[in-house]
């Protein structure tokens, strides 16, 4: 099987860029990552353009903010009393908070503020178009 299908173990090499070029994540220089479709490891806009792709085949996506991590949400940008922290915070670090249903929350401190501060609770590649570019090693079917 040398084909990606919806029933495929696929081993690729990937990287991921933003739009000036700087580049997020890539394991070109590393072993090659390996998934099996539909299992969430992968967003599934990043699934569907390796659909038809062969072992060999290099490709390259615009990945609109949409198809890949969301719009910002300003509702997701929360002033939080500075006395519900107990710990030196630093802009730019990232938190753990608990939801109502106790589930892990990263949230990057945007901002310190002498009351309070402000953390924004958007993934941190929200609202970017992303260029996906990838190369696929190799393609088996799932087991």
């Amino acid at each position: 099987m040398n084909v990606i299908t919806t029933n495929s173990q696929v081993t690729l090499h990937f990287e991921l860029s933003l739009e000036d070029g700087q580049i997020v994540d890539s394991n070109f220089a590393h072993e090659p990552a390996r998934f099996v479709f539909g299992d969430g490891n992968l967003l599934p806009a990043f699934e569907e353009v390796l659909i038809g792709m062969t072992v060999g085949q290099e490709g390259q996506f615009e990945m609109t903010p949409e198809q890949a991590f969301g719009a910002r949400n300003e509702s997701n940008i929360q002033r939080i009393p500075r006395s519900q922290f107990s710990m030196d915070l630093e802009e730019g670090m990232v938190v753990s908070f608990a939801d109502a249903s106790k589930n892990e929350l990263p949230g990057v401190i945007a901002e310190i503020g002498e009351h309070d501060v402000l953390v924004d609770f958007n993934h941190p590649l929200s609202g970017r178009t992303l260029t996906y570019r990838v190369q696929i090693v190799s393609v088996e079917e799932a087991a």
